[in-house]
């Protein structure tokens, strides 16, 4: 990857709200793009345009230089289960599902994006991606990046959210490797304010619980 930059803006479509979420690798940014059952309704790949437009901002910044196809959509959608499935069980513990893995690594197996230096003025080099920039290319891309954070020194930072009812999964990269929240301004606020009306019910004497 050129760039640690991560996270995006996700939209919950049931209450109308956004938050930013960083979840702390690009492989698990694309894992949250939508998804399968009940988080379908999260869905923002649609149409292959979608992907093309998803892949060619940063920090991936890979723009296609072979129009992406339904089939190629079918593909990058099998890979991000993949990586939801197998991001899930390493959070929780559990042995990676086989399949998910089977597909991460079928991924993995093809030629991946190649960085090259280019020209920015006088003085001035960037990074770019060599042509072609290929789907196959950029879900290897992903796949490699999957296997790198579920197998290398950050796996164990592979975390769900605290929140008891917030499935979001992230790597914690903070160095003191205290994140709990997807966000602090979605699901930690919530619990913060959950554990100041407990606080304020204890001192009251309401037994009611905390809703």
């Amino acid at each position: 990857m050129r760039s640690v930059a991560t996270g995006r803006v996700l939209h919950d479509p049931r209450t109308g709200t956004s938050f930013r979420f960083d979840a702390g690798a690009l492989c698990l940014d694309f894992a949250h793009t939508g998804g399968e059952g009940p988080y379908a309704v999260f869905e923002s790949l649609h149409a292959p345009a979608d992907l093309e437009r998803w892949v060619a901002e940063p920090p991936l910044a890979a723009a296609p230089t072979v129009p992406v196809t339904d089939d190629d959509l079918h593909a990058a959608k099998r890979l991000r289960q993949a990586i939801w499935e197998a991001a899930q069980a390493r959070a929780a513990g559990e042995p990676l599902p086989g399949a998910a893995v089977g597909v991460i690594n079928e991924a993995a197996a093809g030629p991946a994006l190649v960085p090259r230096i280019e020209p920015a003025g006088p003085a001035a080099v960037r990074s770019a991606w060599a042509a072609p920039v290929t789907t196959a290319q950029l879900l290897s891309t992903l796949a490699r990046e999957t296997i790198e954070v579920l197998t290398g020194p950050l796996a164990d930072r592979v975390r769900t959210c605290a929140s008891d009812n917030c499935p979001l999964v992230f790597v914690d990269t903070s160095r003191p490797n205290a994140r709990r929240w997807c966000s602090m301004e979605r699901c930690g606020n919530r619990q913060k304010v959950k554990a100041l009306r407990a606080r304020r019910r204890e001192a009251s004497g309401d037994p009611r619980p905390t809703a």
